[in-house]
């Protein structure tokens, strides 16, 4: 090789080398940007127009030091009908807990219908408690369960759509045929899938996470929640993904916000990348849910918050051996003409509850005027 070749050699590689740092600067740079973004403050905040008191106040995340269980409340809400500035009631609520010594992730989605202690407001329905702010929200959720919720990050429907739309879609088997009419919205928020393998986009992507028309109702629906939370995971694990990231984050951010710092998603989100899946679970679970009629409302009460509590530490610890959902998260199997459900949860006190008023309970319907 002559010096001359030598020398364009080492301008290559040196320009080579430059375009790759300066890639590696923009990338991270946008990311911090965007992620940094997530967290909403002043008049951009969804609890803008909440009092500021002493409960309402969110307060400053424990310093995490990477070691300790980390748990997070994930709040999707349903702002159709809702007034400018209104804060509408969460549409599901689901914590994941991160262990970074176990490398272990658990869902637990939460009935939403579920009554219970909301700090200064008595006991209501779990989904009003995020119409008094965030913190309200994850102090109930925390004394329902009996573990900490250190952070919050709440959504509505777009920023879903955003999200799977910004993954590129994912592949996803869906169960069963799902037809709905939402006469109510002029037919915007309408359910029409077909079953088996194909493409989710957005759309028909939050299609399938709402779709509660069955005799399971709600209860097979937080278990289709869980399952395509997981999906949506593993996308993000993808080299693509974490390459287009910055993009991706920019789709989703006007529709997200967080109590997370940039440093606290950087650590979760490198634990959660070399976790897996450790259990995916109803809140209440059948054995400790019942039905009742309080205020003239059907709500889910739980037989004993004590015993809740307990299943959830033996859930984390690994203790429950044996799930009424599966550790992959996937719901019980349904008979796939009418969604019956199996023998053995039909024989549990949950098969004779009934959906929400307004809706049918088969696999197909016409709204009625109530939102789901």
């Amino acid at each position: 090789m002559t010096k001359s070749q030598k020398k364009t050699l080492i301008w290559t590689l040196c320009l080579i080398l430059a375009a790759a740092i300066g890639y590696a600067v923009f990338y991270f740079t946008s990311l911090y940007n965007q992620v940094s973004g997530l967290q909403k403050v002043g008049e951009s905040s969804p609890f803008r127009n909440i009092p500021v008191t002493e409960t309402t106040t969110v307060p400053e995340p424990p310093k995490w030091e990477g070691s300790e269980a980390v748990n997070i409340l994930l709040m999707g809400v349903d702002a159709r009908g809702v007034e400018e500035g209104e804060i509408p009631r969460s549409d599901s609520m689901i914590v994941a807990s991160i262990d970074p010594t176990a490398k272990t992730i658990h869902l637990f989605s939460i009935m939403r219908d579920t009554y219970t202690d909301i700090p200064d407001h008595g006991r209501q329905r779990i989904n009003t408690a995020i119409t008094h702010g965030p913190n309200t929200a994850m102090q109930a959720v925390s004394d329902l369960l009996g573990i900490p919720i250190q952070y919050y990050v709440y959504t509505d429907f777009q920023g879903f759509i955003k999200l799977v739309d910004a993954v590129g879609g994912v592949d996803f088997y869906v169960e069963k045929d799902m037809k709905y009419l939402s006469a109510a919205d002029q037919h915007l928020y309408d359910i029409d899938l077909k079953e088996g393998q194909q493409h989710l986009d957005g759309t028909t992507a939050l299609q399938y996470v709402r779709f509660r028309h069955d005799k399971l109702s709600d209860f097979s629906r937080t278990g289709r929640q869980r399952e395509f939370l997981q999906a949506i995971a593993d996308k993000l694990k993808s080299s693509t993904s974490i390459m287009n990231l910055p993009n991706i984050l920019e789709q989703v951010s006007p529709y997200i916000d967080t109590n997370m710092s940039v440093s606290d998603m950087w650590k979760l989100a490198t634990v959660a990348y070399d976790s897996k899946m450790g259990g995916s679970e109803q809140i209440p679970p059948n054995n400790l849910l019942r039905e009742e009629t309080i205020g003239g409302a059907a709500v889910l009460t739980v037989s004993s918050e004590d015993k809740l509590k307990e299943f959830i530490q033996d859930t984390l610890s690994g203790a429950n051996d044996e799930s009424e959902v599966p550790a992959d998260g996937t719901t019980p199997a349904t008979d796939q003409e009418d969604g019956t459900a199996p023998s053995d949860l039909e024989k549990a006190p949950i098969s004779s509850i009934p959906a929400p008023s307004g809706t049918k309970t088969e696999a197909s319907g016409t709204d009625t005027g109530d939102p789901q």
